[in-house]
């Protein structure tokens, strides 16, 4: 944090009840070089990581579904979403991260993934990078049932669909999660699916 445009004038916690959520004051210099002084509520809950496991012999992927309260606040009349597998990379390395969740909530048990990206997504109000990682999968890496864990209140089902089941969803909004959207995104332009 050294721009020079940018003076950090105060810092106020507002909650630290489940993660960070900070009121910031700072000045903004414009390019016509005035400055104003602005405040932003920032929510800091860490990075993440995310992977689309594909079965490219198959054409098939695998998501999760789970109960989202925010999206049940917002209008998601069940609160289910059905995404990518995806968590807190908890001061691990992000391709670390991404293999342990995708153990603990798929029940794969992965060792190759690659990183395709870095994402802020939603960068008005939450400090979070989230890591995108896609990864093959066969029947031959299933070691558990997955669903989550349970002492971190997971209720996670796994879901193997086709490809093309899954991106048509798209399309018919119900698949709604960025993430998600994303990695079916670069899968169709370069997996080949």
């Amino acid at each position: 944090m050294n721009n020079p445009k940018i003076s950090i004038k105060e810092t106020k916690l507002l909650s630290d009840n489940w993660y960070i959520l900070n009121k910031v004051t700072f000045d903004y210099q414009k390019p016509d070089n005035t400055v104003i002084t602005q405040q932003r509520e920032v929510y800091d809950r860490g990075n993440g990581a995310a992977i689309l496991l594909y079965n490219a012999t198959n054409k098939t992927i695998i998501l999760t579904r789970q109960f989202r309260l925010p999206t049940y606040l917002n209008g998601n009349e069940s609160g289910m979403m059905v995404e990518v597998c995806a968590g807190l990379l908890d001061k691990d390395e992000p391709e670390q991260c991404i293999i342990r969740e995708t153990e603990e909530e798929t029940g794969y048990r992965v060792t190759k993934v690659k990183k395709i990206m870095e994402t802020y997504m939603s960068p008005g109000a939450i400090t979070e990078i989230l890591y995108l990682f896609v990864g093959e999968y066969d029947a031959s890496m299933k070691v558990s049932e997955g669903g989550g864990l349970e002492h971190e209140q997971e209720n996670i089902e796994v879901i193997e669909m086709a490809f093309d089941e899954a991106y048509n969803k798209i399309e018919t909004g119900e698949l709604q999660d960025a993430k998600t959207i994303m990695l079916l995104q670069y899968a169709k332009i370069n997996l080949g699916f």
